[in-house]
């Protein structure tokens, strides 16, 4: 089982994950994030400098997050944003199509919630590159919560502003199979 916590920026990913991951039993958190930050170092950067647009993060996304599962037969939780709709297909489609159970799940916030969270974050320790990171998250914010019109069916929307973290765990954890035996 494989569950995808999509949604902007500051939506609360990295939170829901973290309780996810202490209430779902053996589950793995596995952020493709870290790929990304790889391959940035490894290959060319793409003309947007989004590591997303990568073909080569695409592929070896989809097929990290299989042989995470089919070694270890464990839940993977995955905290990531993902709203062009080809990569959302070609990755989360893509893992579906190889026999994967995955519940997608999208985040979905008033987008000035969402801005005040990302500038509310310390998302590099302080650093001076803070003020960078936060500068592009805060101009991806409309064209991350447009995309929540593009989600595939069946993707289960949850409002992160309207719900608290724990709260927002209850819904996923209601959408899971029950465990073998139940």
């Amino acid at each position: 089982m494989i569950i995808w916590i999509n949604g902007p920026f500051g939506a609360g990913k990295t939170t829901l994950s973290g309780i996810l991951a202490r209430r779902v039993p053996d589950a793995l958190v596995v952020d493709p994030e870290v790929l990304g930050y790889a391959f940035g170092r490894l290959v060319p950067a793409g003309p947007t400098g989004d590591f997303q647009d990568l073909p080569i993060w695409r592929s070896l996304t989809r097929y990290t997050l299989g042989e995470v599962r089919r070694l270890y037969r464990v839940p993977v939780i995955v905290p990531m944003t993902l709203v062009v709709p080809g990569y959302v297909e070609q990755i989360i489609g893509g893992l579906a199509a190889a026999g994967e159970w995955v519940l997608h799940v999208f985040l979905d916030a008033d987008a000035e919630v969402v801005r005040a969270r990302i500038r509310d974050q310390a998302v590099l320790d302080g650093t001076v590159q803070d003020d960078e990171v936060r500068r592009w998250r805060l101009a991806q914010v409309n064209r991350c919560l447009a995309a929540r019109a593009t989600m595939p069916a069946g993707t289960l929307m949850l409002d992160c502003g309207r719900l608290p973290p724990d709260e927002l765990a209850d819904e996923v954890i209601a959408h899971l199979p029950a465990p073998p035996g139940d």
